[in-house]
């Protein structure tokens, strides 16, 4: 029971999403990918709540939610805050900047009836780093009242934000940029097995290090995390493990952009191989590499040992001279299909991305490195996307400072779409080679040729393939929007449509999503219905353990 004199303060954590080509928030019934900034943000909320950091009589109440499958209800969240006679504060986090136009749009209700609003994420932070003037988006933001955090918020950092939108006194603008804390000890990333369940495959995140040492010009993390790598430590990595299996939460996407590089690696790795043979613990990892891990010795063996059985490779191009202007030097070509077959020698499923427009792409030379692609390299899926200049790049910076077009609408800035003109290519001609490459890595042909490596190879990832086959093969080609942005069943709400664009009537508009729905889930269905008797077929044939190819050769049956 509630003491009378206690006193009620709701911390409302929300990540949003973005809004589609039709003004309509992309939510789904699951999403894919979980929020590492959401798990990150709780987890300090957490620990502000256990240590009453705004006093013994205040009860702080925690709410983490994730749009990409939770619908934002505004009103209904004032309507609760206002029940309770509470105070609160409205964290809106990981706000990239293709989700800055509707994080704004969710703030205004609340600007409106005078509560605190903080924005976070790389967008704030980017633009704070790299830019002199603030974007006039953000400058309207600040008209609204709303504020900005950047930087990262651990060391106390998000507590000072508690305290001060508890007494009232929220400032403007919480700049840590030049401060980048220490992560060993700190409150663990955690979300709430409710949300973590609204993910394909109950999937959490969580990140053991921060900074990259590398200067690649379209990135904007070196420019908010830092150069400097910082790490947690063995004991961090295992308060998160057993937190989250409390609640029956084993699948986890490890965030760290290249974990290869964090020189604790081996320790972490040998942790999480004790939790699961002693403690009986099963984990399903994600990791994130540099196309150099397999040079450091033990490191895949290990990894999946610990139980990695997805990996993302940031290839971004096979041309040298690409890779040069990018800052990536170390993408050395030679390594790519040495790199990818030492992986494929145990059960995993490699994901590589690729960027299309560097200074040297042609539409013709890009899809003929496509076609290399599929033919030479052992990769299960790839995605691409356009060479994009992020706010907090680079790129970016040296856009703005040449004067040179950009799109205005930064909701367009999700690497999906083109939103800079190419110096060697109409923009035509750049939109069309982007479409065809999707369609020809994911033509059914290849889709046929990734399942029979697989078996060749002796895989067990079957489920998983197809599955993700289905994914990246379907959302971009049918829906127009890149598969790390999908999910199972879209949901749309009329009312929360962008203020940009008119209202639909109701006879309009739920006729037009009804019939919307079913043409998804179908075509959704046979797409993955087709693929799934591709693998039957593929499983029924009593040769496809002797299945090669160019890509497969020198690792044909390396496998039990």
């Amino acid at each position: 029971m509630e003491h009378a004199s206690s006193k009620i303060f709701h911390l409302i954590i929300i990540k949003p999403t973005h809004y589609d080509d039709d003004g309509y928030p992309i939510r789904w019934f699951r999403s894919l990918i979980p929020s590492n900034s959401l798990a990150s943000i709780n987890g300090l909320g957490m620990d502000c709540r256990s240590r009453k950091v705004l006093g013994e009589e205040v009860d702080i109440r925690l709410h983490a939610l994730d749009e990409t499958s939770m619908h934002i209800n505004p009103q209904r969240l004032i309507r609760m805050i206002e029940r309770d006679r509470a105070q609160a504060l409205i964290a809106i986090v990981g706000v990239q900047s293709n989700q800055f136009p509707r994080a704004v749009d969710i703030a205004r209700p609340f600007r409106t009836r005078g509560l605190p609003v903080c924005i976070g994420g790389f967008h704030v932070s980017g633009c704070l780093a790299m830019l002199d003037e603030m974007p006039a988006g953000m400058a309207e933001a600040q008209e609204l009242g709303i504020s900005f955090f950047a930087g990262e918020a651990e060391e106390g950092r998000f507590e000072v934000v508690l305290k001060h939108a508890y007494r009232g006194e929220l400032k403007p603008i919480y700049n840590y940029l030049d401060q980048l804390p220490d992560m060993p000890g700190q409150p663990v990333p955690f979300i709430d097995g409710k949300v973590v369940a609204r993910t394909t495959g109950c999937v959490s995140s969580f990140d053991l290090g921060r900074g990259c040492p590398f200067r690649c010009t379209f990135c904007t993390i070196i420019n908010v995390h830092g150069q400097k790598s910082r790490f947690r430590t063995a004991d961090d990595l295992e308060r998160i493990i057993r937190a989250n299996h409390e609640h029956g939460i084993n699948q986890f996407f490890i965030t760290d952009d290249n974990i290869v590089r964090n020189r604790n690696w081996e320790e972490l790795f040998d942790r999480l191989i004790w939790l699961r043979r002693e403690e009986r613990i099963e984990l399903r990892l994600l990791i994130q590499v540099d196309m150099m891990c397999h040079r450091v010795p033990r490191f895949i063996q290990k990894a999946v040992e610990a139980g990695v059985d997805q990996v993302f490779v940031g290839m971004e191009s096979i041309n040298v001279d690409n890779l040069v202007a990018a800052g990536k030097p170390q993408n050395r070509i030679d390594e790519y299909r040495e790199m990818l077959l030492a992986w494929k020698k145990f059960p995993v499923v490699l994901t590589a991305g690729y960027i299309f427009g560097f200074p040297n792409d042609r539409k013709s030379t890009f899809l003929q490195e496509v076609e290399t692609i599929k033919r030479e390299l052992p990769i299960d899926l790839i995605y691409f996307t356009y060479l994009t200049p992020l706010p907090g790049s680079e790129d970016h910076k040296a856009q703005v400072e040449q004067g040179r077009w950009m799109e205005e609408d930064i909701n367009r800035y999700d690497l999906n779409h083109r939103v800079t003109h190419h110096s060697q290519m109409s923009d035509t001609e750049w939109e069309k080679g982007y479409r065809e490459a999707w369609k020809r890595f994911y033509s059914f042909e290849h889709m046929t040729t990734v399942m029979q490596r697989m078996y060749a190879l002796g895989s067990n990832k079957k489920r998983t393939t197809v599955n993700r086959l289905c994914l990246y093969g379907y959302f971009p080609a049918y829906r127009g929007i890149h598969p790390l942005e999908g999910g199972l069943l879209r949901l749309r709400g009329r009312k929360e449509r962008r203020p940009i664009f008119p209202r639909e009537h109701p006879l309009i508009f739920y006729p037009k999503n009804t019939y919307k729905q079913f043409v998804e889930v179908l075509g959704f269905f046979l797409f993955w219905l087709r693929l799934r008797v591709v693998r039957r077929r593929i499983e029924r044939d009593p040769k496809r353990r002797e299945y090669s190819d160019q890509a497969i050769a020198a690792g044909h049956s390396m496998m039990p």
